[in-house]
């Protein structure tokens, strides 16, 4: 699923806090260390509670509870932006056992591809934050609609195909052909985008002094995105291991 959470709008909504708890780099960087533990966690024991029967994966019927959940308090989190820190450890807890248990029967069906998957995602998050941080890629204004308009597209195609594939077959996004395997590819690239976005946008706050609960909020949509991103490249290897 697509990051549409730290955006413009969000932090504009959010106001200056003049008093009080502000977000500042020591707090934003506590609560995205603190989600990000949480979901590691989770995801290890999503990993451990998934089931395999020999060597054929075996998809859990809790997935789908746990992914419904994350896309649940996900859509609750971005309107409840001050309780973003309950809501943003609970998605943090459904989310990481959705991932780990679906990472490891992908894991059983293609051996290794969870790591592979996670390094790869580590080092394109390293990447993007120096070509940030560098200053090698701006962010400008058209850099973000841009980015922000080809999530959005990525939204939508999701959806429809998700509400297709109950009366035909929609094969390409999953396919291992060529179209498939270039459809992983730009989807991907678009989560990589999404966290320069997502970088901006906690620095922008950081510096407009947003309130306190922002540092958590921001926390929250950086994880949403690097879920995103992780689960693109898993897809983006298993077609490769199919080919």
């Amino acid at each position: 699923m697509a990051n549409p959470v730290l955006t413009p709008k969000a932090f504009e909504s959010a106001g200056v806090a003049t008093t009080g708890d502000v977000m500042t780099k020591e707090n934003t960087a506590n609560a995205i260390a603190t989600l990000f533990g949480v979901f590691g966690i989770a995801s290890f024991f999503g990993w451990t509670l998934a089931k395999q029967n020999g060597v054929v994966a075996v998809f859990p019927g809790w997935l789908i509870i746990a992914v419904i959940a994350a896309i649940g308090i996900a859509i609750v989190t971005n309107f409840r932006r001050e309780q973003a820190m309950p809501l943003g450890l609970a998605y943090a807890v459904a989310k990481g056992m959705f991932i780990g248990g679906f990472s490891h029967a992908m894991n059983v069906r293609y051996n290794g591809i969870a790591l592979q998957a996670l390094l790869a995602t580590s080092a394109v998050f390293a990447v993007m934050w120096v070509l940030w941080r560098t200053g090698t890629i701006k962010v400008t204004e058209r850099f973000k609609s841009v980015v922000m308009a080809a999530t959005m597209g990525v939204m939508v195609m999701y959806l429809i195909s998700f509400v297709a594939s109950f009366f035909v077959s929609v094969s390409f996004l999953s396919s291992p052909s060529p179209l498939g395997i270039l459809m992983s590819v730009a989807i991907a690239g678009l989560a990589a985008f999404n966290l320069l976005l997502d970088f901006d946008m906690i620095e922008k706050g950081i510096a407009y002094r947003a309130p306190g609960h922002m540092a958590w909020f921001s926390a929250f949509g950086l994880l949403v995105t690097v879920a995103w991103l992780y689960l693109e490249i898993l897809r983006l290897l298993a077609k490769l291991n199919r080919r």
